[in-house]
């Protein structure tokens, strides 16, 4: 399983999205790609959630860590990365296992 969050330039959320869900469909028919979704924070009222505008989440399983690796080098993600370089503050990857 994996985490991304996608720090987004102030004002440019949208954009990213778009060209984020663009890109969707060649990711998902890649081998071993089981789920990936972008999510944005939803206010709850919950005493401990932290919400931030500008912030991605993107939830994504891969058949295997191999799959992951294989993903981030493919062209269509290289282009991807090239489109949105500019929208993008940071990102921050958690790989998880089950405990």
């Amino acid at each position: 399983n994996v985490i991304a969050s996608i720090h987004i330039k102030e004002g440019r959320l949208s954009e990213f999205i778009d060209i984020f869900k663009s890109n969707m469909p060649r990711v998902i028919e890649e081998d071993g790609c089981i789920e990936y979704v972008p999510t944005v924070d939803v206010p709850s009222g919950l005493p401990r959630q932290k919400l931030d505008k500008n912030v991605v989440t993107v939830i994504e399983k891969w058949g295997s860590l191999e799959n992951l690796q294989a993903h981030l080098s493919v062209p269509h993600m290289v282009a991807y990365q090239e489109k949105v370089k500019d929208l993008v503050e940071n990102v921050s990857l958690k790989i998880l296992g089950e405990a």
